[in-house]
């Protein structure tokens, strides 16, 4: 059993890596494998829509996507934290995405011919374990937090909660001050807790 942590944050030690980090801890206390996976110094270049993946079921564009995919598609579990801009997650995070919902819904589907309807088989991430993160100064993490369980949601994913939502708190005037929202640190490590147990329970 493996869960990843996949944070956007551009800042190295920041508040959103804290709060992964933060719930990896308590996976691994549970007996689950865990990775951090930061994008800060990863080329991901945006979805192009070119379709290729259709037909090769891999994406066309040659970075460092398809390492992230690859332990993306062996884990069990996956968390998804991004700080907020703007109200929304990073770019790259949007980027690394993009392209891997659209990849694996087509290694497990076929795209069909004019006006017939998908009859979906799934997607290469069905039932995967899927727990988001947001983190910010004020406000802003909903919709943030919308996004990211909207991609788990479309690609088939099961989603993980914790008592409240999976917000932190943290930030104020650029400081990396996540150790003082107690009650973020309380939520996501509850999340951690539910994210151990159902992954056991979907593995016995």
């Amino acid at each position: 059993m493996k869960v990843i942590g996949i944070c956007g944050s551009p800042r190295q030690g920041g508040n959103t890596e804290y709060f992964t980090r933060l719930a990896l801890d308590v996976l691994e206390k549970e007996g689950i494998e865990t990775e951090f996976i930061s994008l800060r110094d990863k080329n991901i270049s945006e979805c192009t829509g070119c379709y290729a993946c259709v037909e090769k079921r891999e994406c066309a564009i040659k970075d460092d996507f398809q390492e992230i995919f690859q332990k993306m598609i062996e884990a069990d579990g996956i968390i998804l934290s991004s700080p907020v801009y703007h109200a929304s997650i990073t770019p790259k995070l949007k980027c690394l995405l993009d392209r891997a919902g659209f990849l694996c819904r087509w290694i497990a589907n076929e795209m069909v011919e004019g006006e017939n309807s998908y009859n979906w088989k799934g997607t290469a991430f069905s039932r995967k374990v899927v727990a988001p993160i947001t983190v910010a100064r004020r406000t802003g993490h909903t919709f943030a937090f919308s996004q990211l369980l909207l991609w788990a949601t479309v690609n088939d994913c099961i989603v993980v909660g914790s008592h409240y939502w999976n917000v932190g708190v943290a930030g104020s005037g650029g400081k990396i001050n996540g150790e003082n929202d107690k009650e973020g640190i309380g939520i996501v490590e509850h999340l951690g807790s539910n994210m151990a147990y159902l992954i056991k329970q979907l593995n016995k």
